[in-house]
């Protein structure tokens, strides 16, 4: 059904985006077009006033002194025509290109230093340079024949217009000097064939008013007078002496450009009255195109809303069904599951109602109907599995509770007769292989006993009187493989109370034997124990030059330690059980009671077990301040301090996000 609908309302809408881009192409193209035939008006001012400049100073070098004054008027007509192109990027380098010599040349022609053909080639390259940036030669006509054939009809005009300037400066000269002079015959001739090629093709594009413009400029006198003045130049080929009044062919042919410039504006008016028309068809089209699409676009949302009513309801309650199991029905039960330690089957749904649930009341096609069911049956498959692994799980550590518990008694049982055997051998051979049989039976017990913390079926071992700390360690040393390697520093005195005196030990065991395994074995595991009078806590310290830990195990290494190891260890990376018996252990002693890793310095790590003041019994005798922490157990406090506190700033940063 959705396909059916969004086939046809994408065709509709790619049809009215084709419609409203070409609308707003065409009004570009127009808009476009009508700025430069503006601008083509302005620099064709421009040329127009550089052409007669160009004209008045040939004839002022061939000799004609009269032409002096109206030279200057013309001159500051450049001069304003200049100053207001200006802000035309286009036309502002052309300008400084061709025309910045153009005081050097005033100078020259003003001293009568000047050459004349060379002021008359830089005078005529300024005007070519500037009608070929003149907009209107490259402009985009589009597809409209009348304003492409103004645009060209514009263009050749100007072209013809030019020519017939350049024929006019030319000849000023030649007729105020009295003839021909090196190529400037050949010139003639060719900037006349020039002038009927433009005439020629303008007439063949131009209009009929247009046509009739450009006829009656070249049908008045003036214009009959100066076609005279051509025919006598053409016969003067030779280099024969070429008398003619100068002023005369000036102000015949002066007035044929003005003509011929009358009729460029009227053309350039049109063209532009026309793109102005285009302009405003453009613009209707263009409103009419988007509200158009506005309405096709308003009946199509209200059809695609109509046709996805009978979908979004029913999805809706399907959706908020599906996040309720997900979030809230599945996770619960899943979680009553693995707490519970009786039978998962009472915790299930009723087998009739996992064989014939109700459905949803969804509503809406059969389609959802079905997948309403399908959630039903994903939720009731999750249970089942849930309960399923919840009893594999329970089974599992209850079979490793035994098998820890039988082995905790075996173990006890071997260490008793491995004892009775020690009080009664006197070879010393002997008795130290008894020793290293009673070391080895020792790390086998609390394999055990580990075994048990992880399955939460582990009691402490009973300890009737406190011990003191160095006891404690040496106790944690003996069950340890490498203990040769174990450095006990010196350990202040304390005294722990006896409850929790086992657990104490064997988790400085599991500390130190973590430290052993993970440095090189050339190297000592020094052990310390210091009372620290700031917090009121005894502690511990486990200190190897190994290999060191990355943060990110860090991280997760104090986050066990400090949540009391309560990830599975059933689901837990076997390298890491270790971390959940300290975390375990440390739990099981009570608040207050902290472990943490950093780094050592030098290289290596660092563990530190703080036990607070209620684990710790009154010293016997009298009391004695403890003394004063020396230099590496300062080292190794402000290390612990800086570490709990980056882990506590972590902790609340993650709080606050």
């Amino acid at each position: 059904m959705a396909v059916v609908i969004t086939v046809p309302i994408c065709l509709l809408l790619a049809v009215a985006g084709l419609a409203v881009h070409g609308r707003a192409v065409a009004l570009g193209d127009a808009r476009t077009t009508r700025s430069e035939v503006g601008l083509s008006l302005r620099i064709q001012a421009l040329v127009h006033q550089l052409q007669r400049e160009r004209g008045l100073t040939n004839g002022l070098l061939g000799g004609e002194e009269e032409f002096r004054s109206p030279l200057t008027a013309t001159r500051k007509r450049v001069d304003t025509a200049l100053r207001g192109m200006r802000h035309e990027n286009t036309v502002k380098d052309v300008v400084h290109r061709h025309l910045q010599h153009l005081g050097d040349i005033r100078s020259a022609t003003d001293t009568d230093t000047a050459d004349r053909a060379a002021t008359l080639t830089f005078y005529t390259t300024a005007v070519e340079a500037l009608n070929a940036v003149d907009p209107v030669a490259e402009t985009a006509t589009g597809a409209d024949p009348q304003l492409r054939d103004g645009l060209g009809a514009l263009r050749e005009l100007a072209a013809a217009k030019e020519s017939v300037a350049l024929e006019r400066g030319l000849l000023n000269g030649v007729f105020a000097e009295g003839g021909f002079h090196g190529r400037e015959y050949l010139t003639f001739t060719e900037v006349r064939a020039t002038r009927v090629a433009a005439l020629a093709r303008f007439r063949q594009i131009a209009t009929a008013p247009q046509r009739a413009a450009l006829k009656n400029a070249f049908g008045t006198e003036d214009a009959r007078r100066a076609t005279a003045y051509e025919n006598r130049a053409e016969g003067a080929d030779g280099g024969s002496a070429l008398r003619a009044d100068a002023s005369a062919w000036w102000d015949a042919m002066t007035v044929l450009v003005d003509d011929l410039y009358a009729v460029q504006q009227s053309v350039g008016d049109d063209v532009r009255a026309r793109a102005d028309r285009l302009s405003h068809d453009a613009e209707a089209g263009l409103a009419a195109s988007l509200g158009a699409g506005m309405l096709m676009a308003a009946l199509v949302a209200g059809l695609a809303a109509l046709a996805s009513r009978s979908l979004t309801r029913p999805l809706g309650a399907l959706a908020e069904a599906a996040h309720d199991v997900a979030r809230h029905r599945l996770p619960a039960t899943v979680a009553r599951i693995q707490q519970s330690p009786q039978d998962h089957a009472e915790l299930l749904p009723p087998s009739d109602v996992r064989d014939n649930p109700d459905p949803l009341p969804l509503g809406g096609a059969a389609e959802i109907a079905e997948v309403a069911a399908s959630l039903h049956q994903v939720e009731r498959t999750a249970l089942r599995l849930a309960a399923q692994q919840a009893g594999l799980r329970r089974n599992t550590t209850e079979s490793l509770a035994d098998l820890g518990r039988r082995n905790q008694n075996l173990v006890r049982r071997q260490l008793s007769l491995i004892t009775r055997l020690e009080r009664q051998e006197l070879d010393p051979d002997a008795l130290a292989e008894l020793f290293e049989l009673d070391h080895l039976a020792t790390r086998m017990r609390r394999n055990a006993e580990s075994l048990l913390v992880l399955a939460g079926q582990n009691p402490p071992r009973p300890t009737a009187a406190p011990a003191d700390g160095l006891e404690v360690v040496q106790s944690a040393v003996a069950e340890v493989e490498q203990y040769r390697r174990v450095l006990i520093t010196t350990v202040e005195p304390v005294r722990v109370r006896g409850h929790a005196v086992a657990d104490v030990a064997h988790l400085l065991a599991e500390l130190i034997e973590n430290g052993l395994t993970f440095s090189p074995p050339t190297e000592p595991v020094e052990v310390h124990g210091w009372y620290d009078t700031e917090d009121d806590t005894y502690c511990f310290a486990v200190v190897d030059h190994g290999i060191g830990m990355s943060e990110a195990d860090k991280e997760r290494a104090n986050a066990r330690f400090s949540d009391g190891g309560e990830e599975a260890f059933l689901a837990a990376p076997t390298r890491f059980l270790g971390h959940l018996v300290v975390g375990r252990l440390a739990r099981r002693l009570g608040d207050g009671t902290q472990v943490h890793l950093f780094d050592t310095t030098g290289g290596g790590l660092s563990a530190l077990l703080a036990l607070p003041g209620r684990l710790l019994a009154p010293a016997e005798g009298p009391s004695a301040s403890p003394p004063p922490a020396r230099p590496a157990v300062s080292s190794l406090l402000n290390g612990f301090r800086a570490g709990v506190a980056r882990a506590e700033a972590r902790s609340s940063q993650g709080a606050s996000s």
